[in-house]
């Protein structure tokens, strides 16, 4: 059995990175030896596994001896076998024995295998189309392991009318369905069609390694109770739910999805990729179309029809435990969050182009993005969304309609439960987001950058811009935000704009202005007139954070934005206190800050360009004298939602 030879080593200890393992085929005994790094979720560890626990030899084996197999002619409602261990009666095909059966021609019926608990057998495929109307066209009832092989050159059709009728004690509900170990490989392509149940079902381990797979399934495309591992194939999936799922509810270490390449094409009503324990990709390409894609989110105010506890998930990718992903292409359309773990998400390599009605990525415990990845999310309701999340590198541009960034407590309930459970308006201490490295663009109409915890930045760049309305921030925090290291140009609305704080160990500065049209021009320079900073932000705004390792106490700055023009001497490291009502509620923050950015000292105003402090009787920050807003969205609520 599969799960026999899986050799699984848990740890319990943070998610870690490791580099990218390519699938490459040995030509020894035990298939590939390099080692990937995988994660379970078995006890919240990682679990470590090498490619050989994975695929066997004889799982990449495409070859057949034609001379020494069995063969069976299909031919309408009779068949011809050249061995007494086929048997043929009343629709169906039987093979009772081990070894290697060459099948072509039509089948109106099944073809069974029911052989030995330890027989190993090979079905190969030679220009064959078997139609069962009441069930399974192929299906294995006993073995220890069979391999279905594409003929080079061939092409294969398998399919069900559209119901399933019992003939035994087991649920049979798909075209191709195993109730042992089973391989699909193969230099041919297979047609699968499902008017009922799903494509391809094993209750044990479901191993492809290649072949050409077009399924079409009322349910399904593939699934597999204790695992699929897949090292190669091009795959077209049209799917009423998943496009590839593996699950299994009687062991939490199993039903794990593990790709190390292979080219997919799946449209889906429900989740593109689907792993009930782990799920790790290290490679491939991906084009991904789950739920009707982005444009399917039904907008109910701030919430999305599809994040309701009782609906269809529709998600690109995702994981009920830890989720890795060290590299491949990504194009995603996804009515749900393109790549979501309930766990622990890690992204180490990889392109993305994202659009999704929900996040982009989401994790409900850590969200790590590291060098090597190139993200591009056109439309989201939030970006990148974890309890905590680490960017250590990679270049990410993202359009988000809530939060760019967000750290939040709880699980996947966008303006749901997550968002208003507990104290909607308290900092969280586990909460946090840190920036150490990579170049970062983001577009937010909430708040750009929003931690219920701390906010870190301490490497990489980052350009944001972030809401034109009063609602939200560039950056918001309910904990302490220090600078480091870096560059930050954090462009947005004045009345809730909140600075670094006094323990920043770069300098920052905070200044506000008339209000600015999109596209209008940033530029930080020094006293000799060096350009240090310039980025034109997309947005319209009247405030801006800007740090840069450049920047000096007792240095002497310009800083344009658009019309306006002011000149700023760094008496402190931290210039410019918060704004407004300091972070939209995030934790009762008056304006000044609460003390977490230091007020200019006296002479130190800005002194032209609408920069600097407010005139007499009007509100800090706020053009025009106007009141912070209290109430965008009718019914008396705050303006900004508490953040999830």
């Amino acid at each position: 059995m599969y799960h026999h030879r899986l050799t699984a080593l848990l740890l319990v200890a943070a998610l870690v990175l490791s580099g990218c393992a390519g699938a490459s085929q040995d030509n020894g005994d035990e298939g590939s030896s390099s080692t990937a790094q995988v994660s379970s979720t078995a006890d919240g560890g990682t679990m470590t596994e090498s490619d050989s626990d994975l695929f066997t030899q004889q799982d990449y084996e495409t070859g057949y001896d034609e001379g020494s197999a069995a063969h069976i002619q299909l031919e309408g409602t009779s068949a011809q076998a050249d061995t007494d261990a086929v048997e043929i009666s009343d629709g169906t095909v039987t093979i009772t024995d081990e070894g290697t059966y060459l099948l072509s021609g039509n089948w109106e019926g099944m073809v069974l295998v029911d052989a030995d608990k330890d027989d190993q057998i090979q079905l190969v495929l030679d220009g064959v189309s078997i139609s069962n109307a009441s069930s399974a066209a192929l299906y294995v009832r006993q073995a220890d392991h069979v391999y279905v092989t594409t003929a080079a050159g061939t092409e294969n059709q398998l399919s069900n009318g559209g119901e399933y009728v019992a003939i035994d004690d087991n649920n049979i509900d798909a075209v191709l369905f195993s109730k042992d170990d089973l391989t699909l490989n193969g230099e041919g392509a297979l047609s699968i069609t499902a008017q009922a149940g799903h494509g391809v079902v094993s209750k044990d381990s479901l191993v492809i390694t290649s072949g050409i797979y077009d399924v079409t399934a009322a349910s399904h495309g593939f699934s597999g109770k204790d695992s699929i591992a897949i090292a190669g194939g091009t795959f077209t999936i049209q799917s009423g739910k998943d496009g590839i799922q593996a699950e299994n509810d009687e062991d939490a270490s199993l039903g794990f999805l593990h790709i190390l390449d292979g080219t997919f094409a799946i449209t889906a009503e429900g989740d593109g990729l689907s792993g009930g324990s782990y799920l790790q990709i290290e490679g491939g390409s991906y084009t991904l179309t789950t739920g009707g894609g982005s444009q399917a989110a039904v907008q109910e105010g701030p919430f999305t029809a599809s994040q309701t506890e009782d609906s269809v998930s529709t998600k690109g990718i995702k994981a009920a435990g830890d989720l890795t992903i060290q590299g491949g292409e990504f194009v995603i359309n996804s009515a749900d969050d393109a790549v979501h773990s309930n766990a622990n998400l890690l992204v180490s390599g990889g392109t993305f182009e994202i659009a999704t009605g929900d996040d982009g990525f989401h994790a409900d415990t850590n969200v790590t993005i590291s060098d090597g990845c190139t993200i591009d999310i056109t439309e989201s309701y939030e970006g990148i969304e974890g309890l905590t999340v680490d960017i250590t590198g990679g270049q990410i541009t993202l359009v988000s309609s809530d939060d760019g960034l967000n750290a939040a407590g709880g699980n996947d309930q966008s303006g749901m439960g997550g968002r208003w459970g507990g104290d909607p308006f308290g900092a969280d201490a586990d909460a946090y987001i840190h920036i150490s490295g990579g170049i970062l663009y983001l577009d937010a109409s909430g708040d750009g950058i929003d931690s219920n915890g701390d906010l870190t930045v301490s490497g990489g760049e980052l350009y944001l811009s972030g809401p034109d309305n009063g609602g939200n921030g560039a950056l918001d925090y309910g904990g302490e935000a220090v600078v480091t290291g870096g560059t930050v140009i954090a462009a947005g609305a004045s009345q809730m704009a909140q600075n670094f704080g006094a323990d920043s160990t770069q300098g920052v500065m905070l200044v506000t202005f008339d209000r600015q049209e999109a596209g209008s021009t940033v530029t930080l320079t020094d006293e000799s007139g060096q350009e240090l900073l310039s980025w034109a932000p997309g947005k319209a705004f009247d405030s801006v954070v800007i740090s840069c390792p450049e920047l000096e106490v007792g240095g002497t700055y310009t800083v344009t934005a658009g019309t306006a023009e002011t000149t700023i001497t760094l008496d402190s490291l931290v210039y410019g206190s918060n704004r407004g009502m300091g972070g939209g509620f995030g934790g009762g923050r008056g304006p000044g800050g609460g003390g977490r950015g230091a007020l200019p000292e006296d002479g130190q105003q800005p002194s032209d360009g609408g920069f600097g402090a407010p005139p007499d009787g009007q509100q800090p920050g706020v053009p025009g004298g106007e009141e912070p807003p209290t109430d965008l969205n009718g019914g008396g609520q705050p303006a900004e939602m508490p953040a999830q």
